[in-house]
C-alpha cells in the first residue's frame, strides 16, 4: 500500500518540473508531509528539499433527467508538490 498514487503529468506540472525542479503527485488523503518525503526518496532515489500539499474537496453534481433528480459526487483528493535538490531529477 503505497502513499504515492500517481504522478501528475500536465502542461503546468511539466513546466514546473523543468523550470523549478518541482514534481507533482496524487497522494493518499491521510498521508502527511514526512511520509510523502520518505516515499518519494525511497521510490525514486532523490533527495527531497520541500513538500507542499493541497487538499481538494469532493465535487457535488446534480443532474435533471426524465426519471428525476440524480445527485452524485467525486472523491476528495490530495496533491503533493515535491521540490528535489539541484542535480536530481525524476524521470517519468
Amino acid at each position: 500500500m503505497s502513499i504515492l498514487i500517481k504522478p501528475i503529468i500536465t502542461e503546468k506540472a511539466t513546466a514546473n518540473s523543468e523550470s523549478n525542479n518541482c514534481f507533482s503527485f496524487f497522494v493518499k488523503t491521510k498521508a502527511n508531509k514526512v511520509e510523502i518525503k520518505k516515499a518519494v526518496e525511497a521510490a525514486y532515489g532523490v533527495s527531497v528539499e520541500k513538500v507542499r500539499t493541497l487538499r481538494y474537496g469532493a465535487e457535488r453534481k446534480t443532474r435533471y433527467t426524465k426519471t428525476g433528480l440524480q445527485k452524485g459526487k467525486t472523491n476528495s483528493t490530495k496533491k503533493a508538490i515535491i521540490q528535489v535538490a539541484d542535480g536530481d531529477a525524476i524521470d517519468f
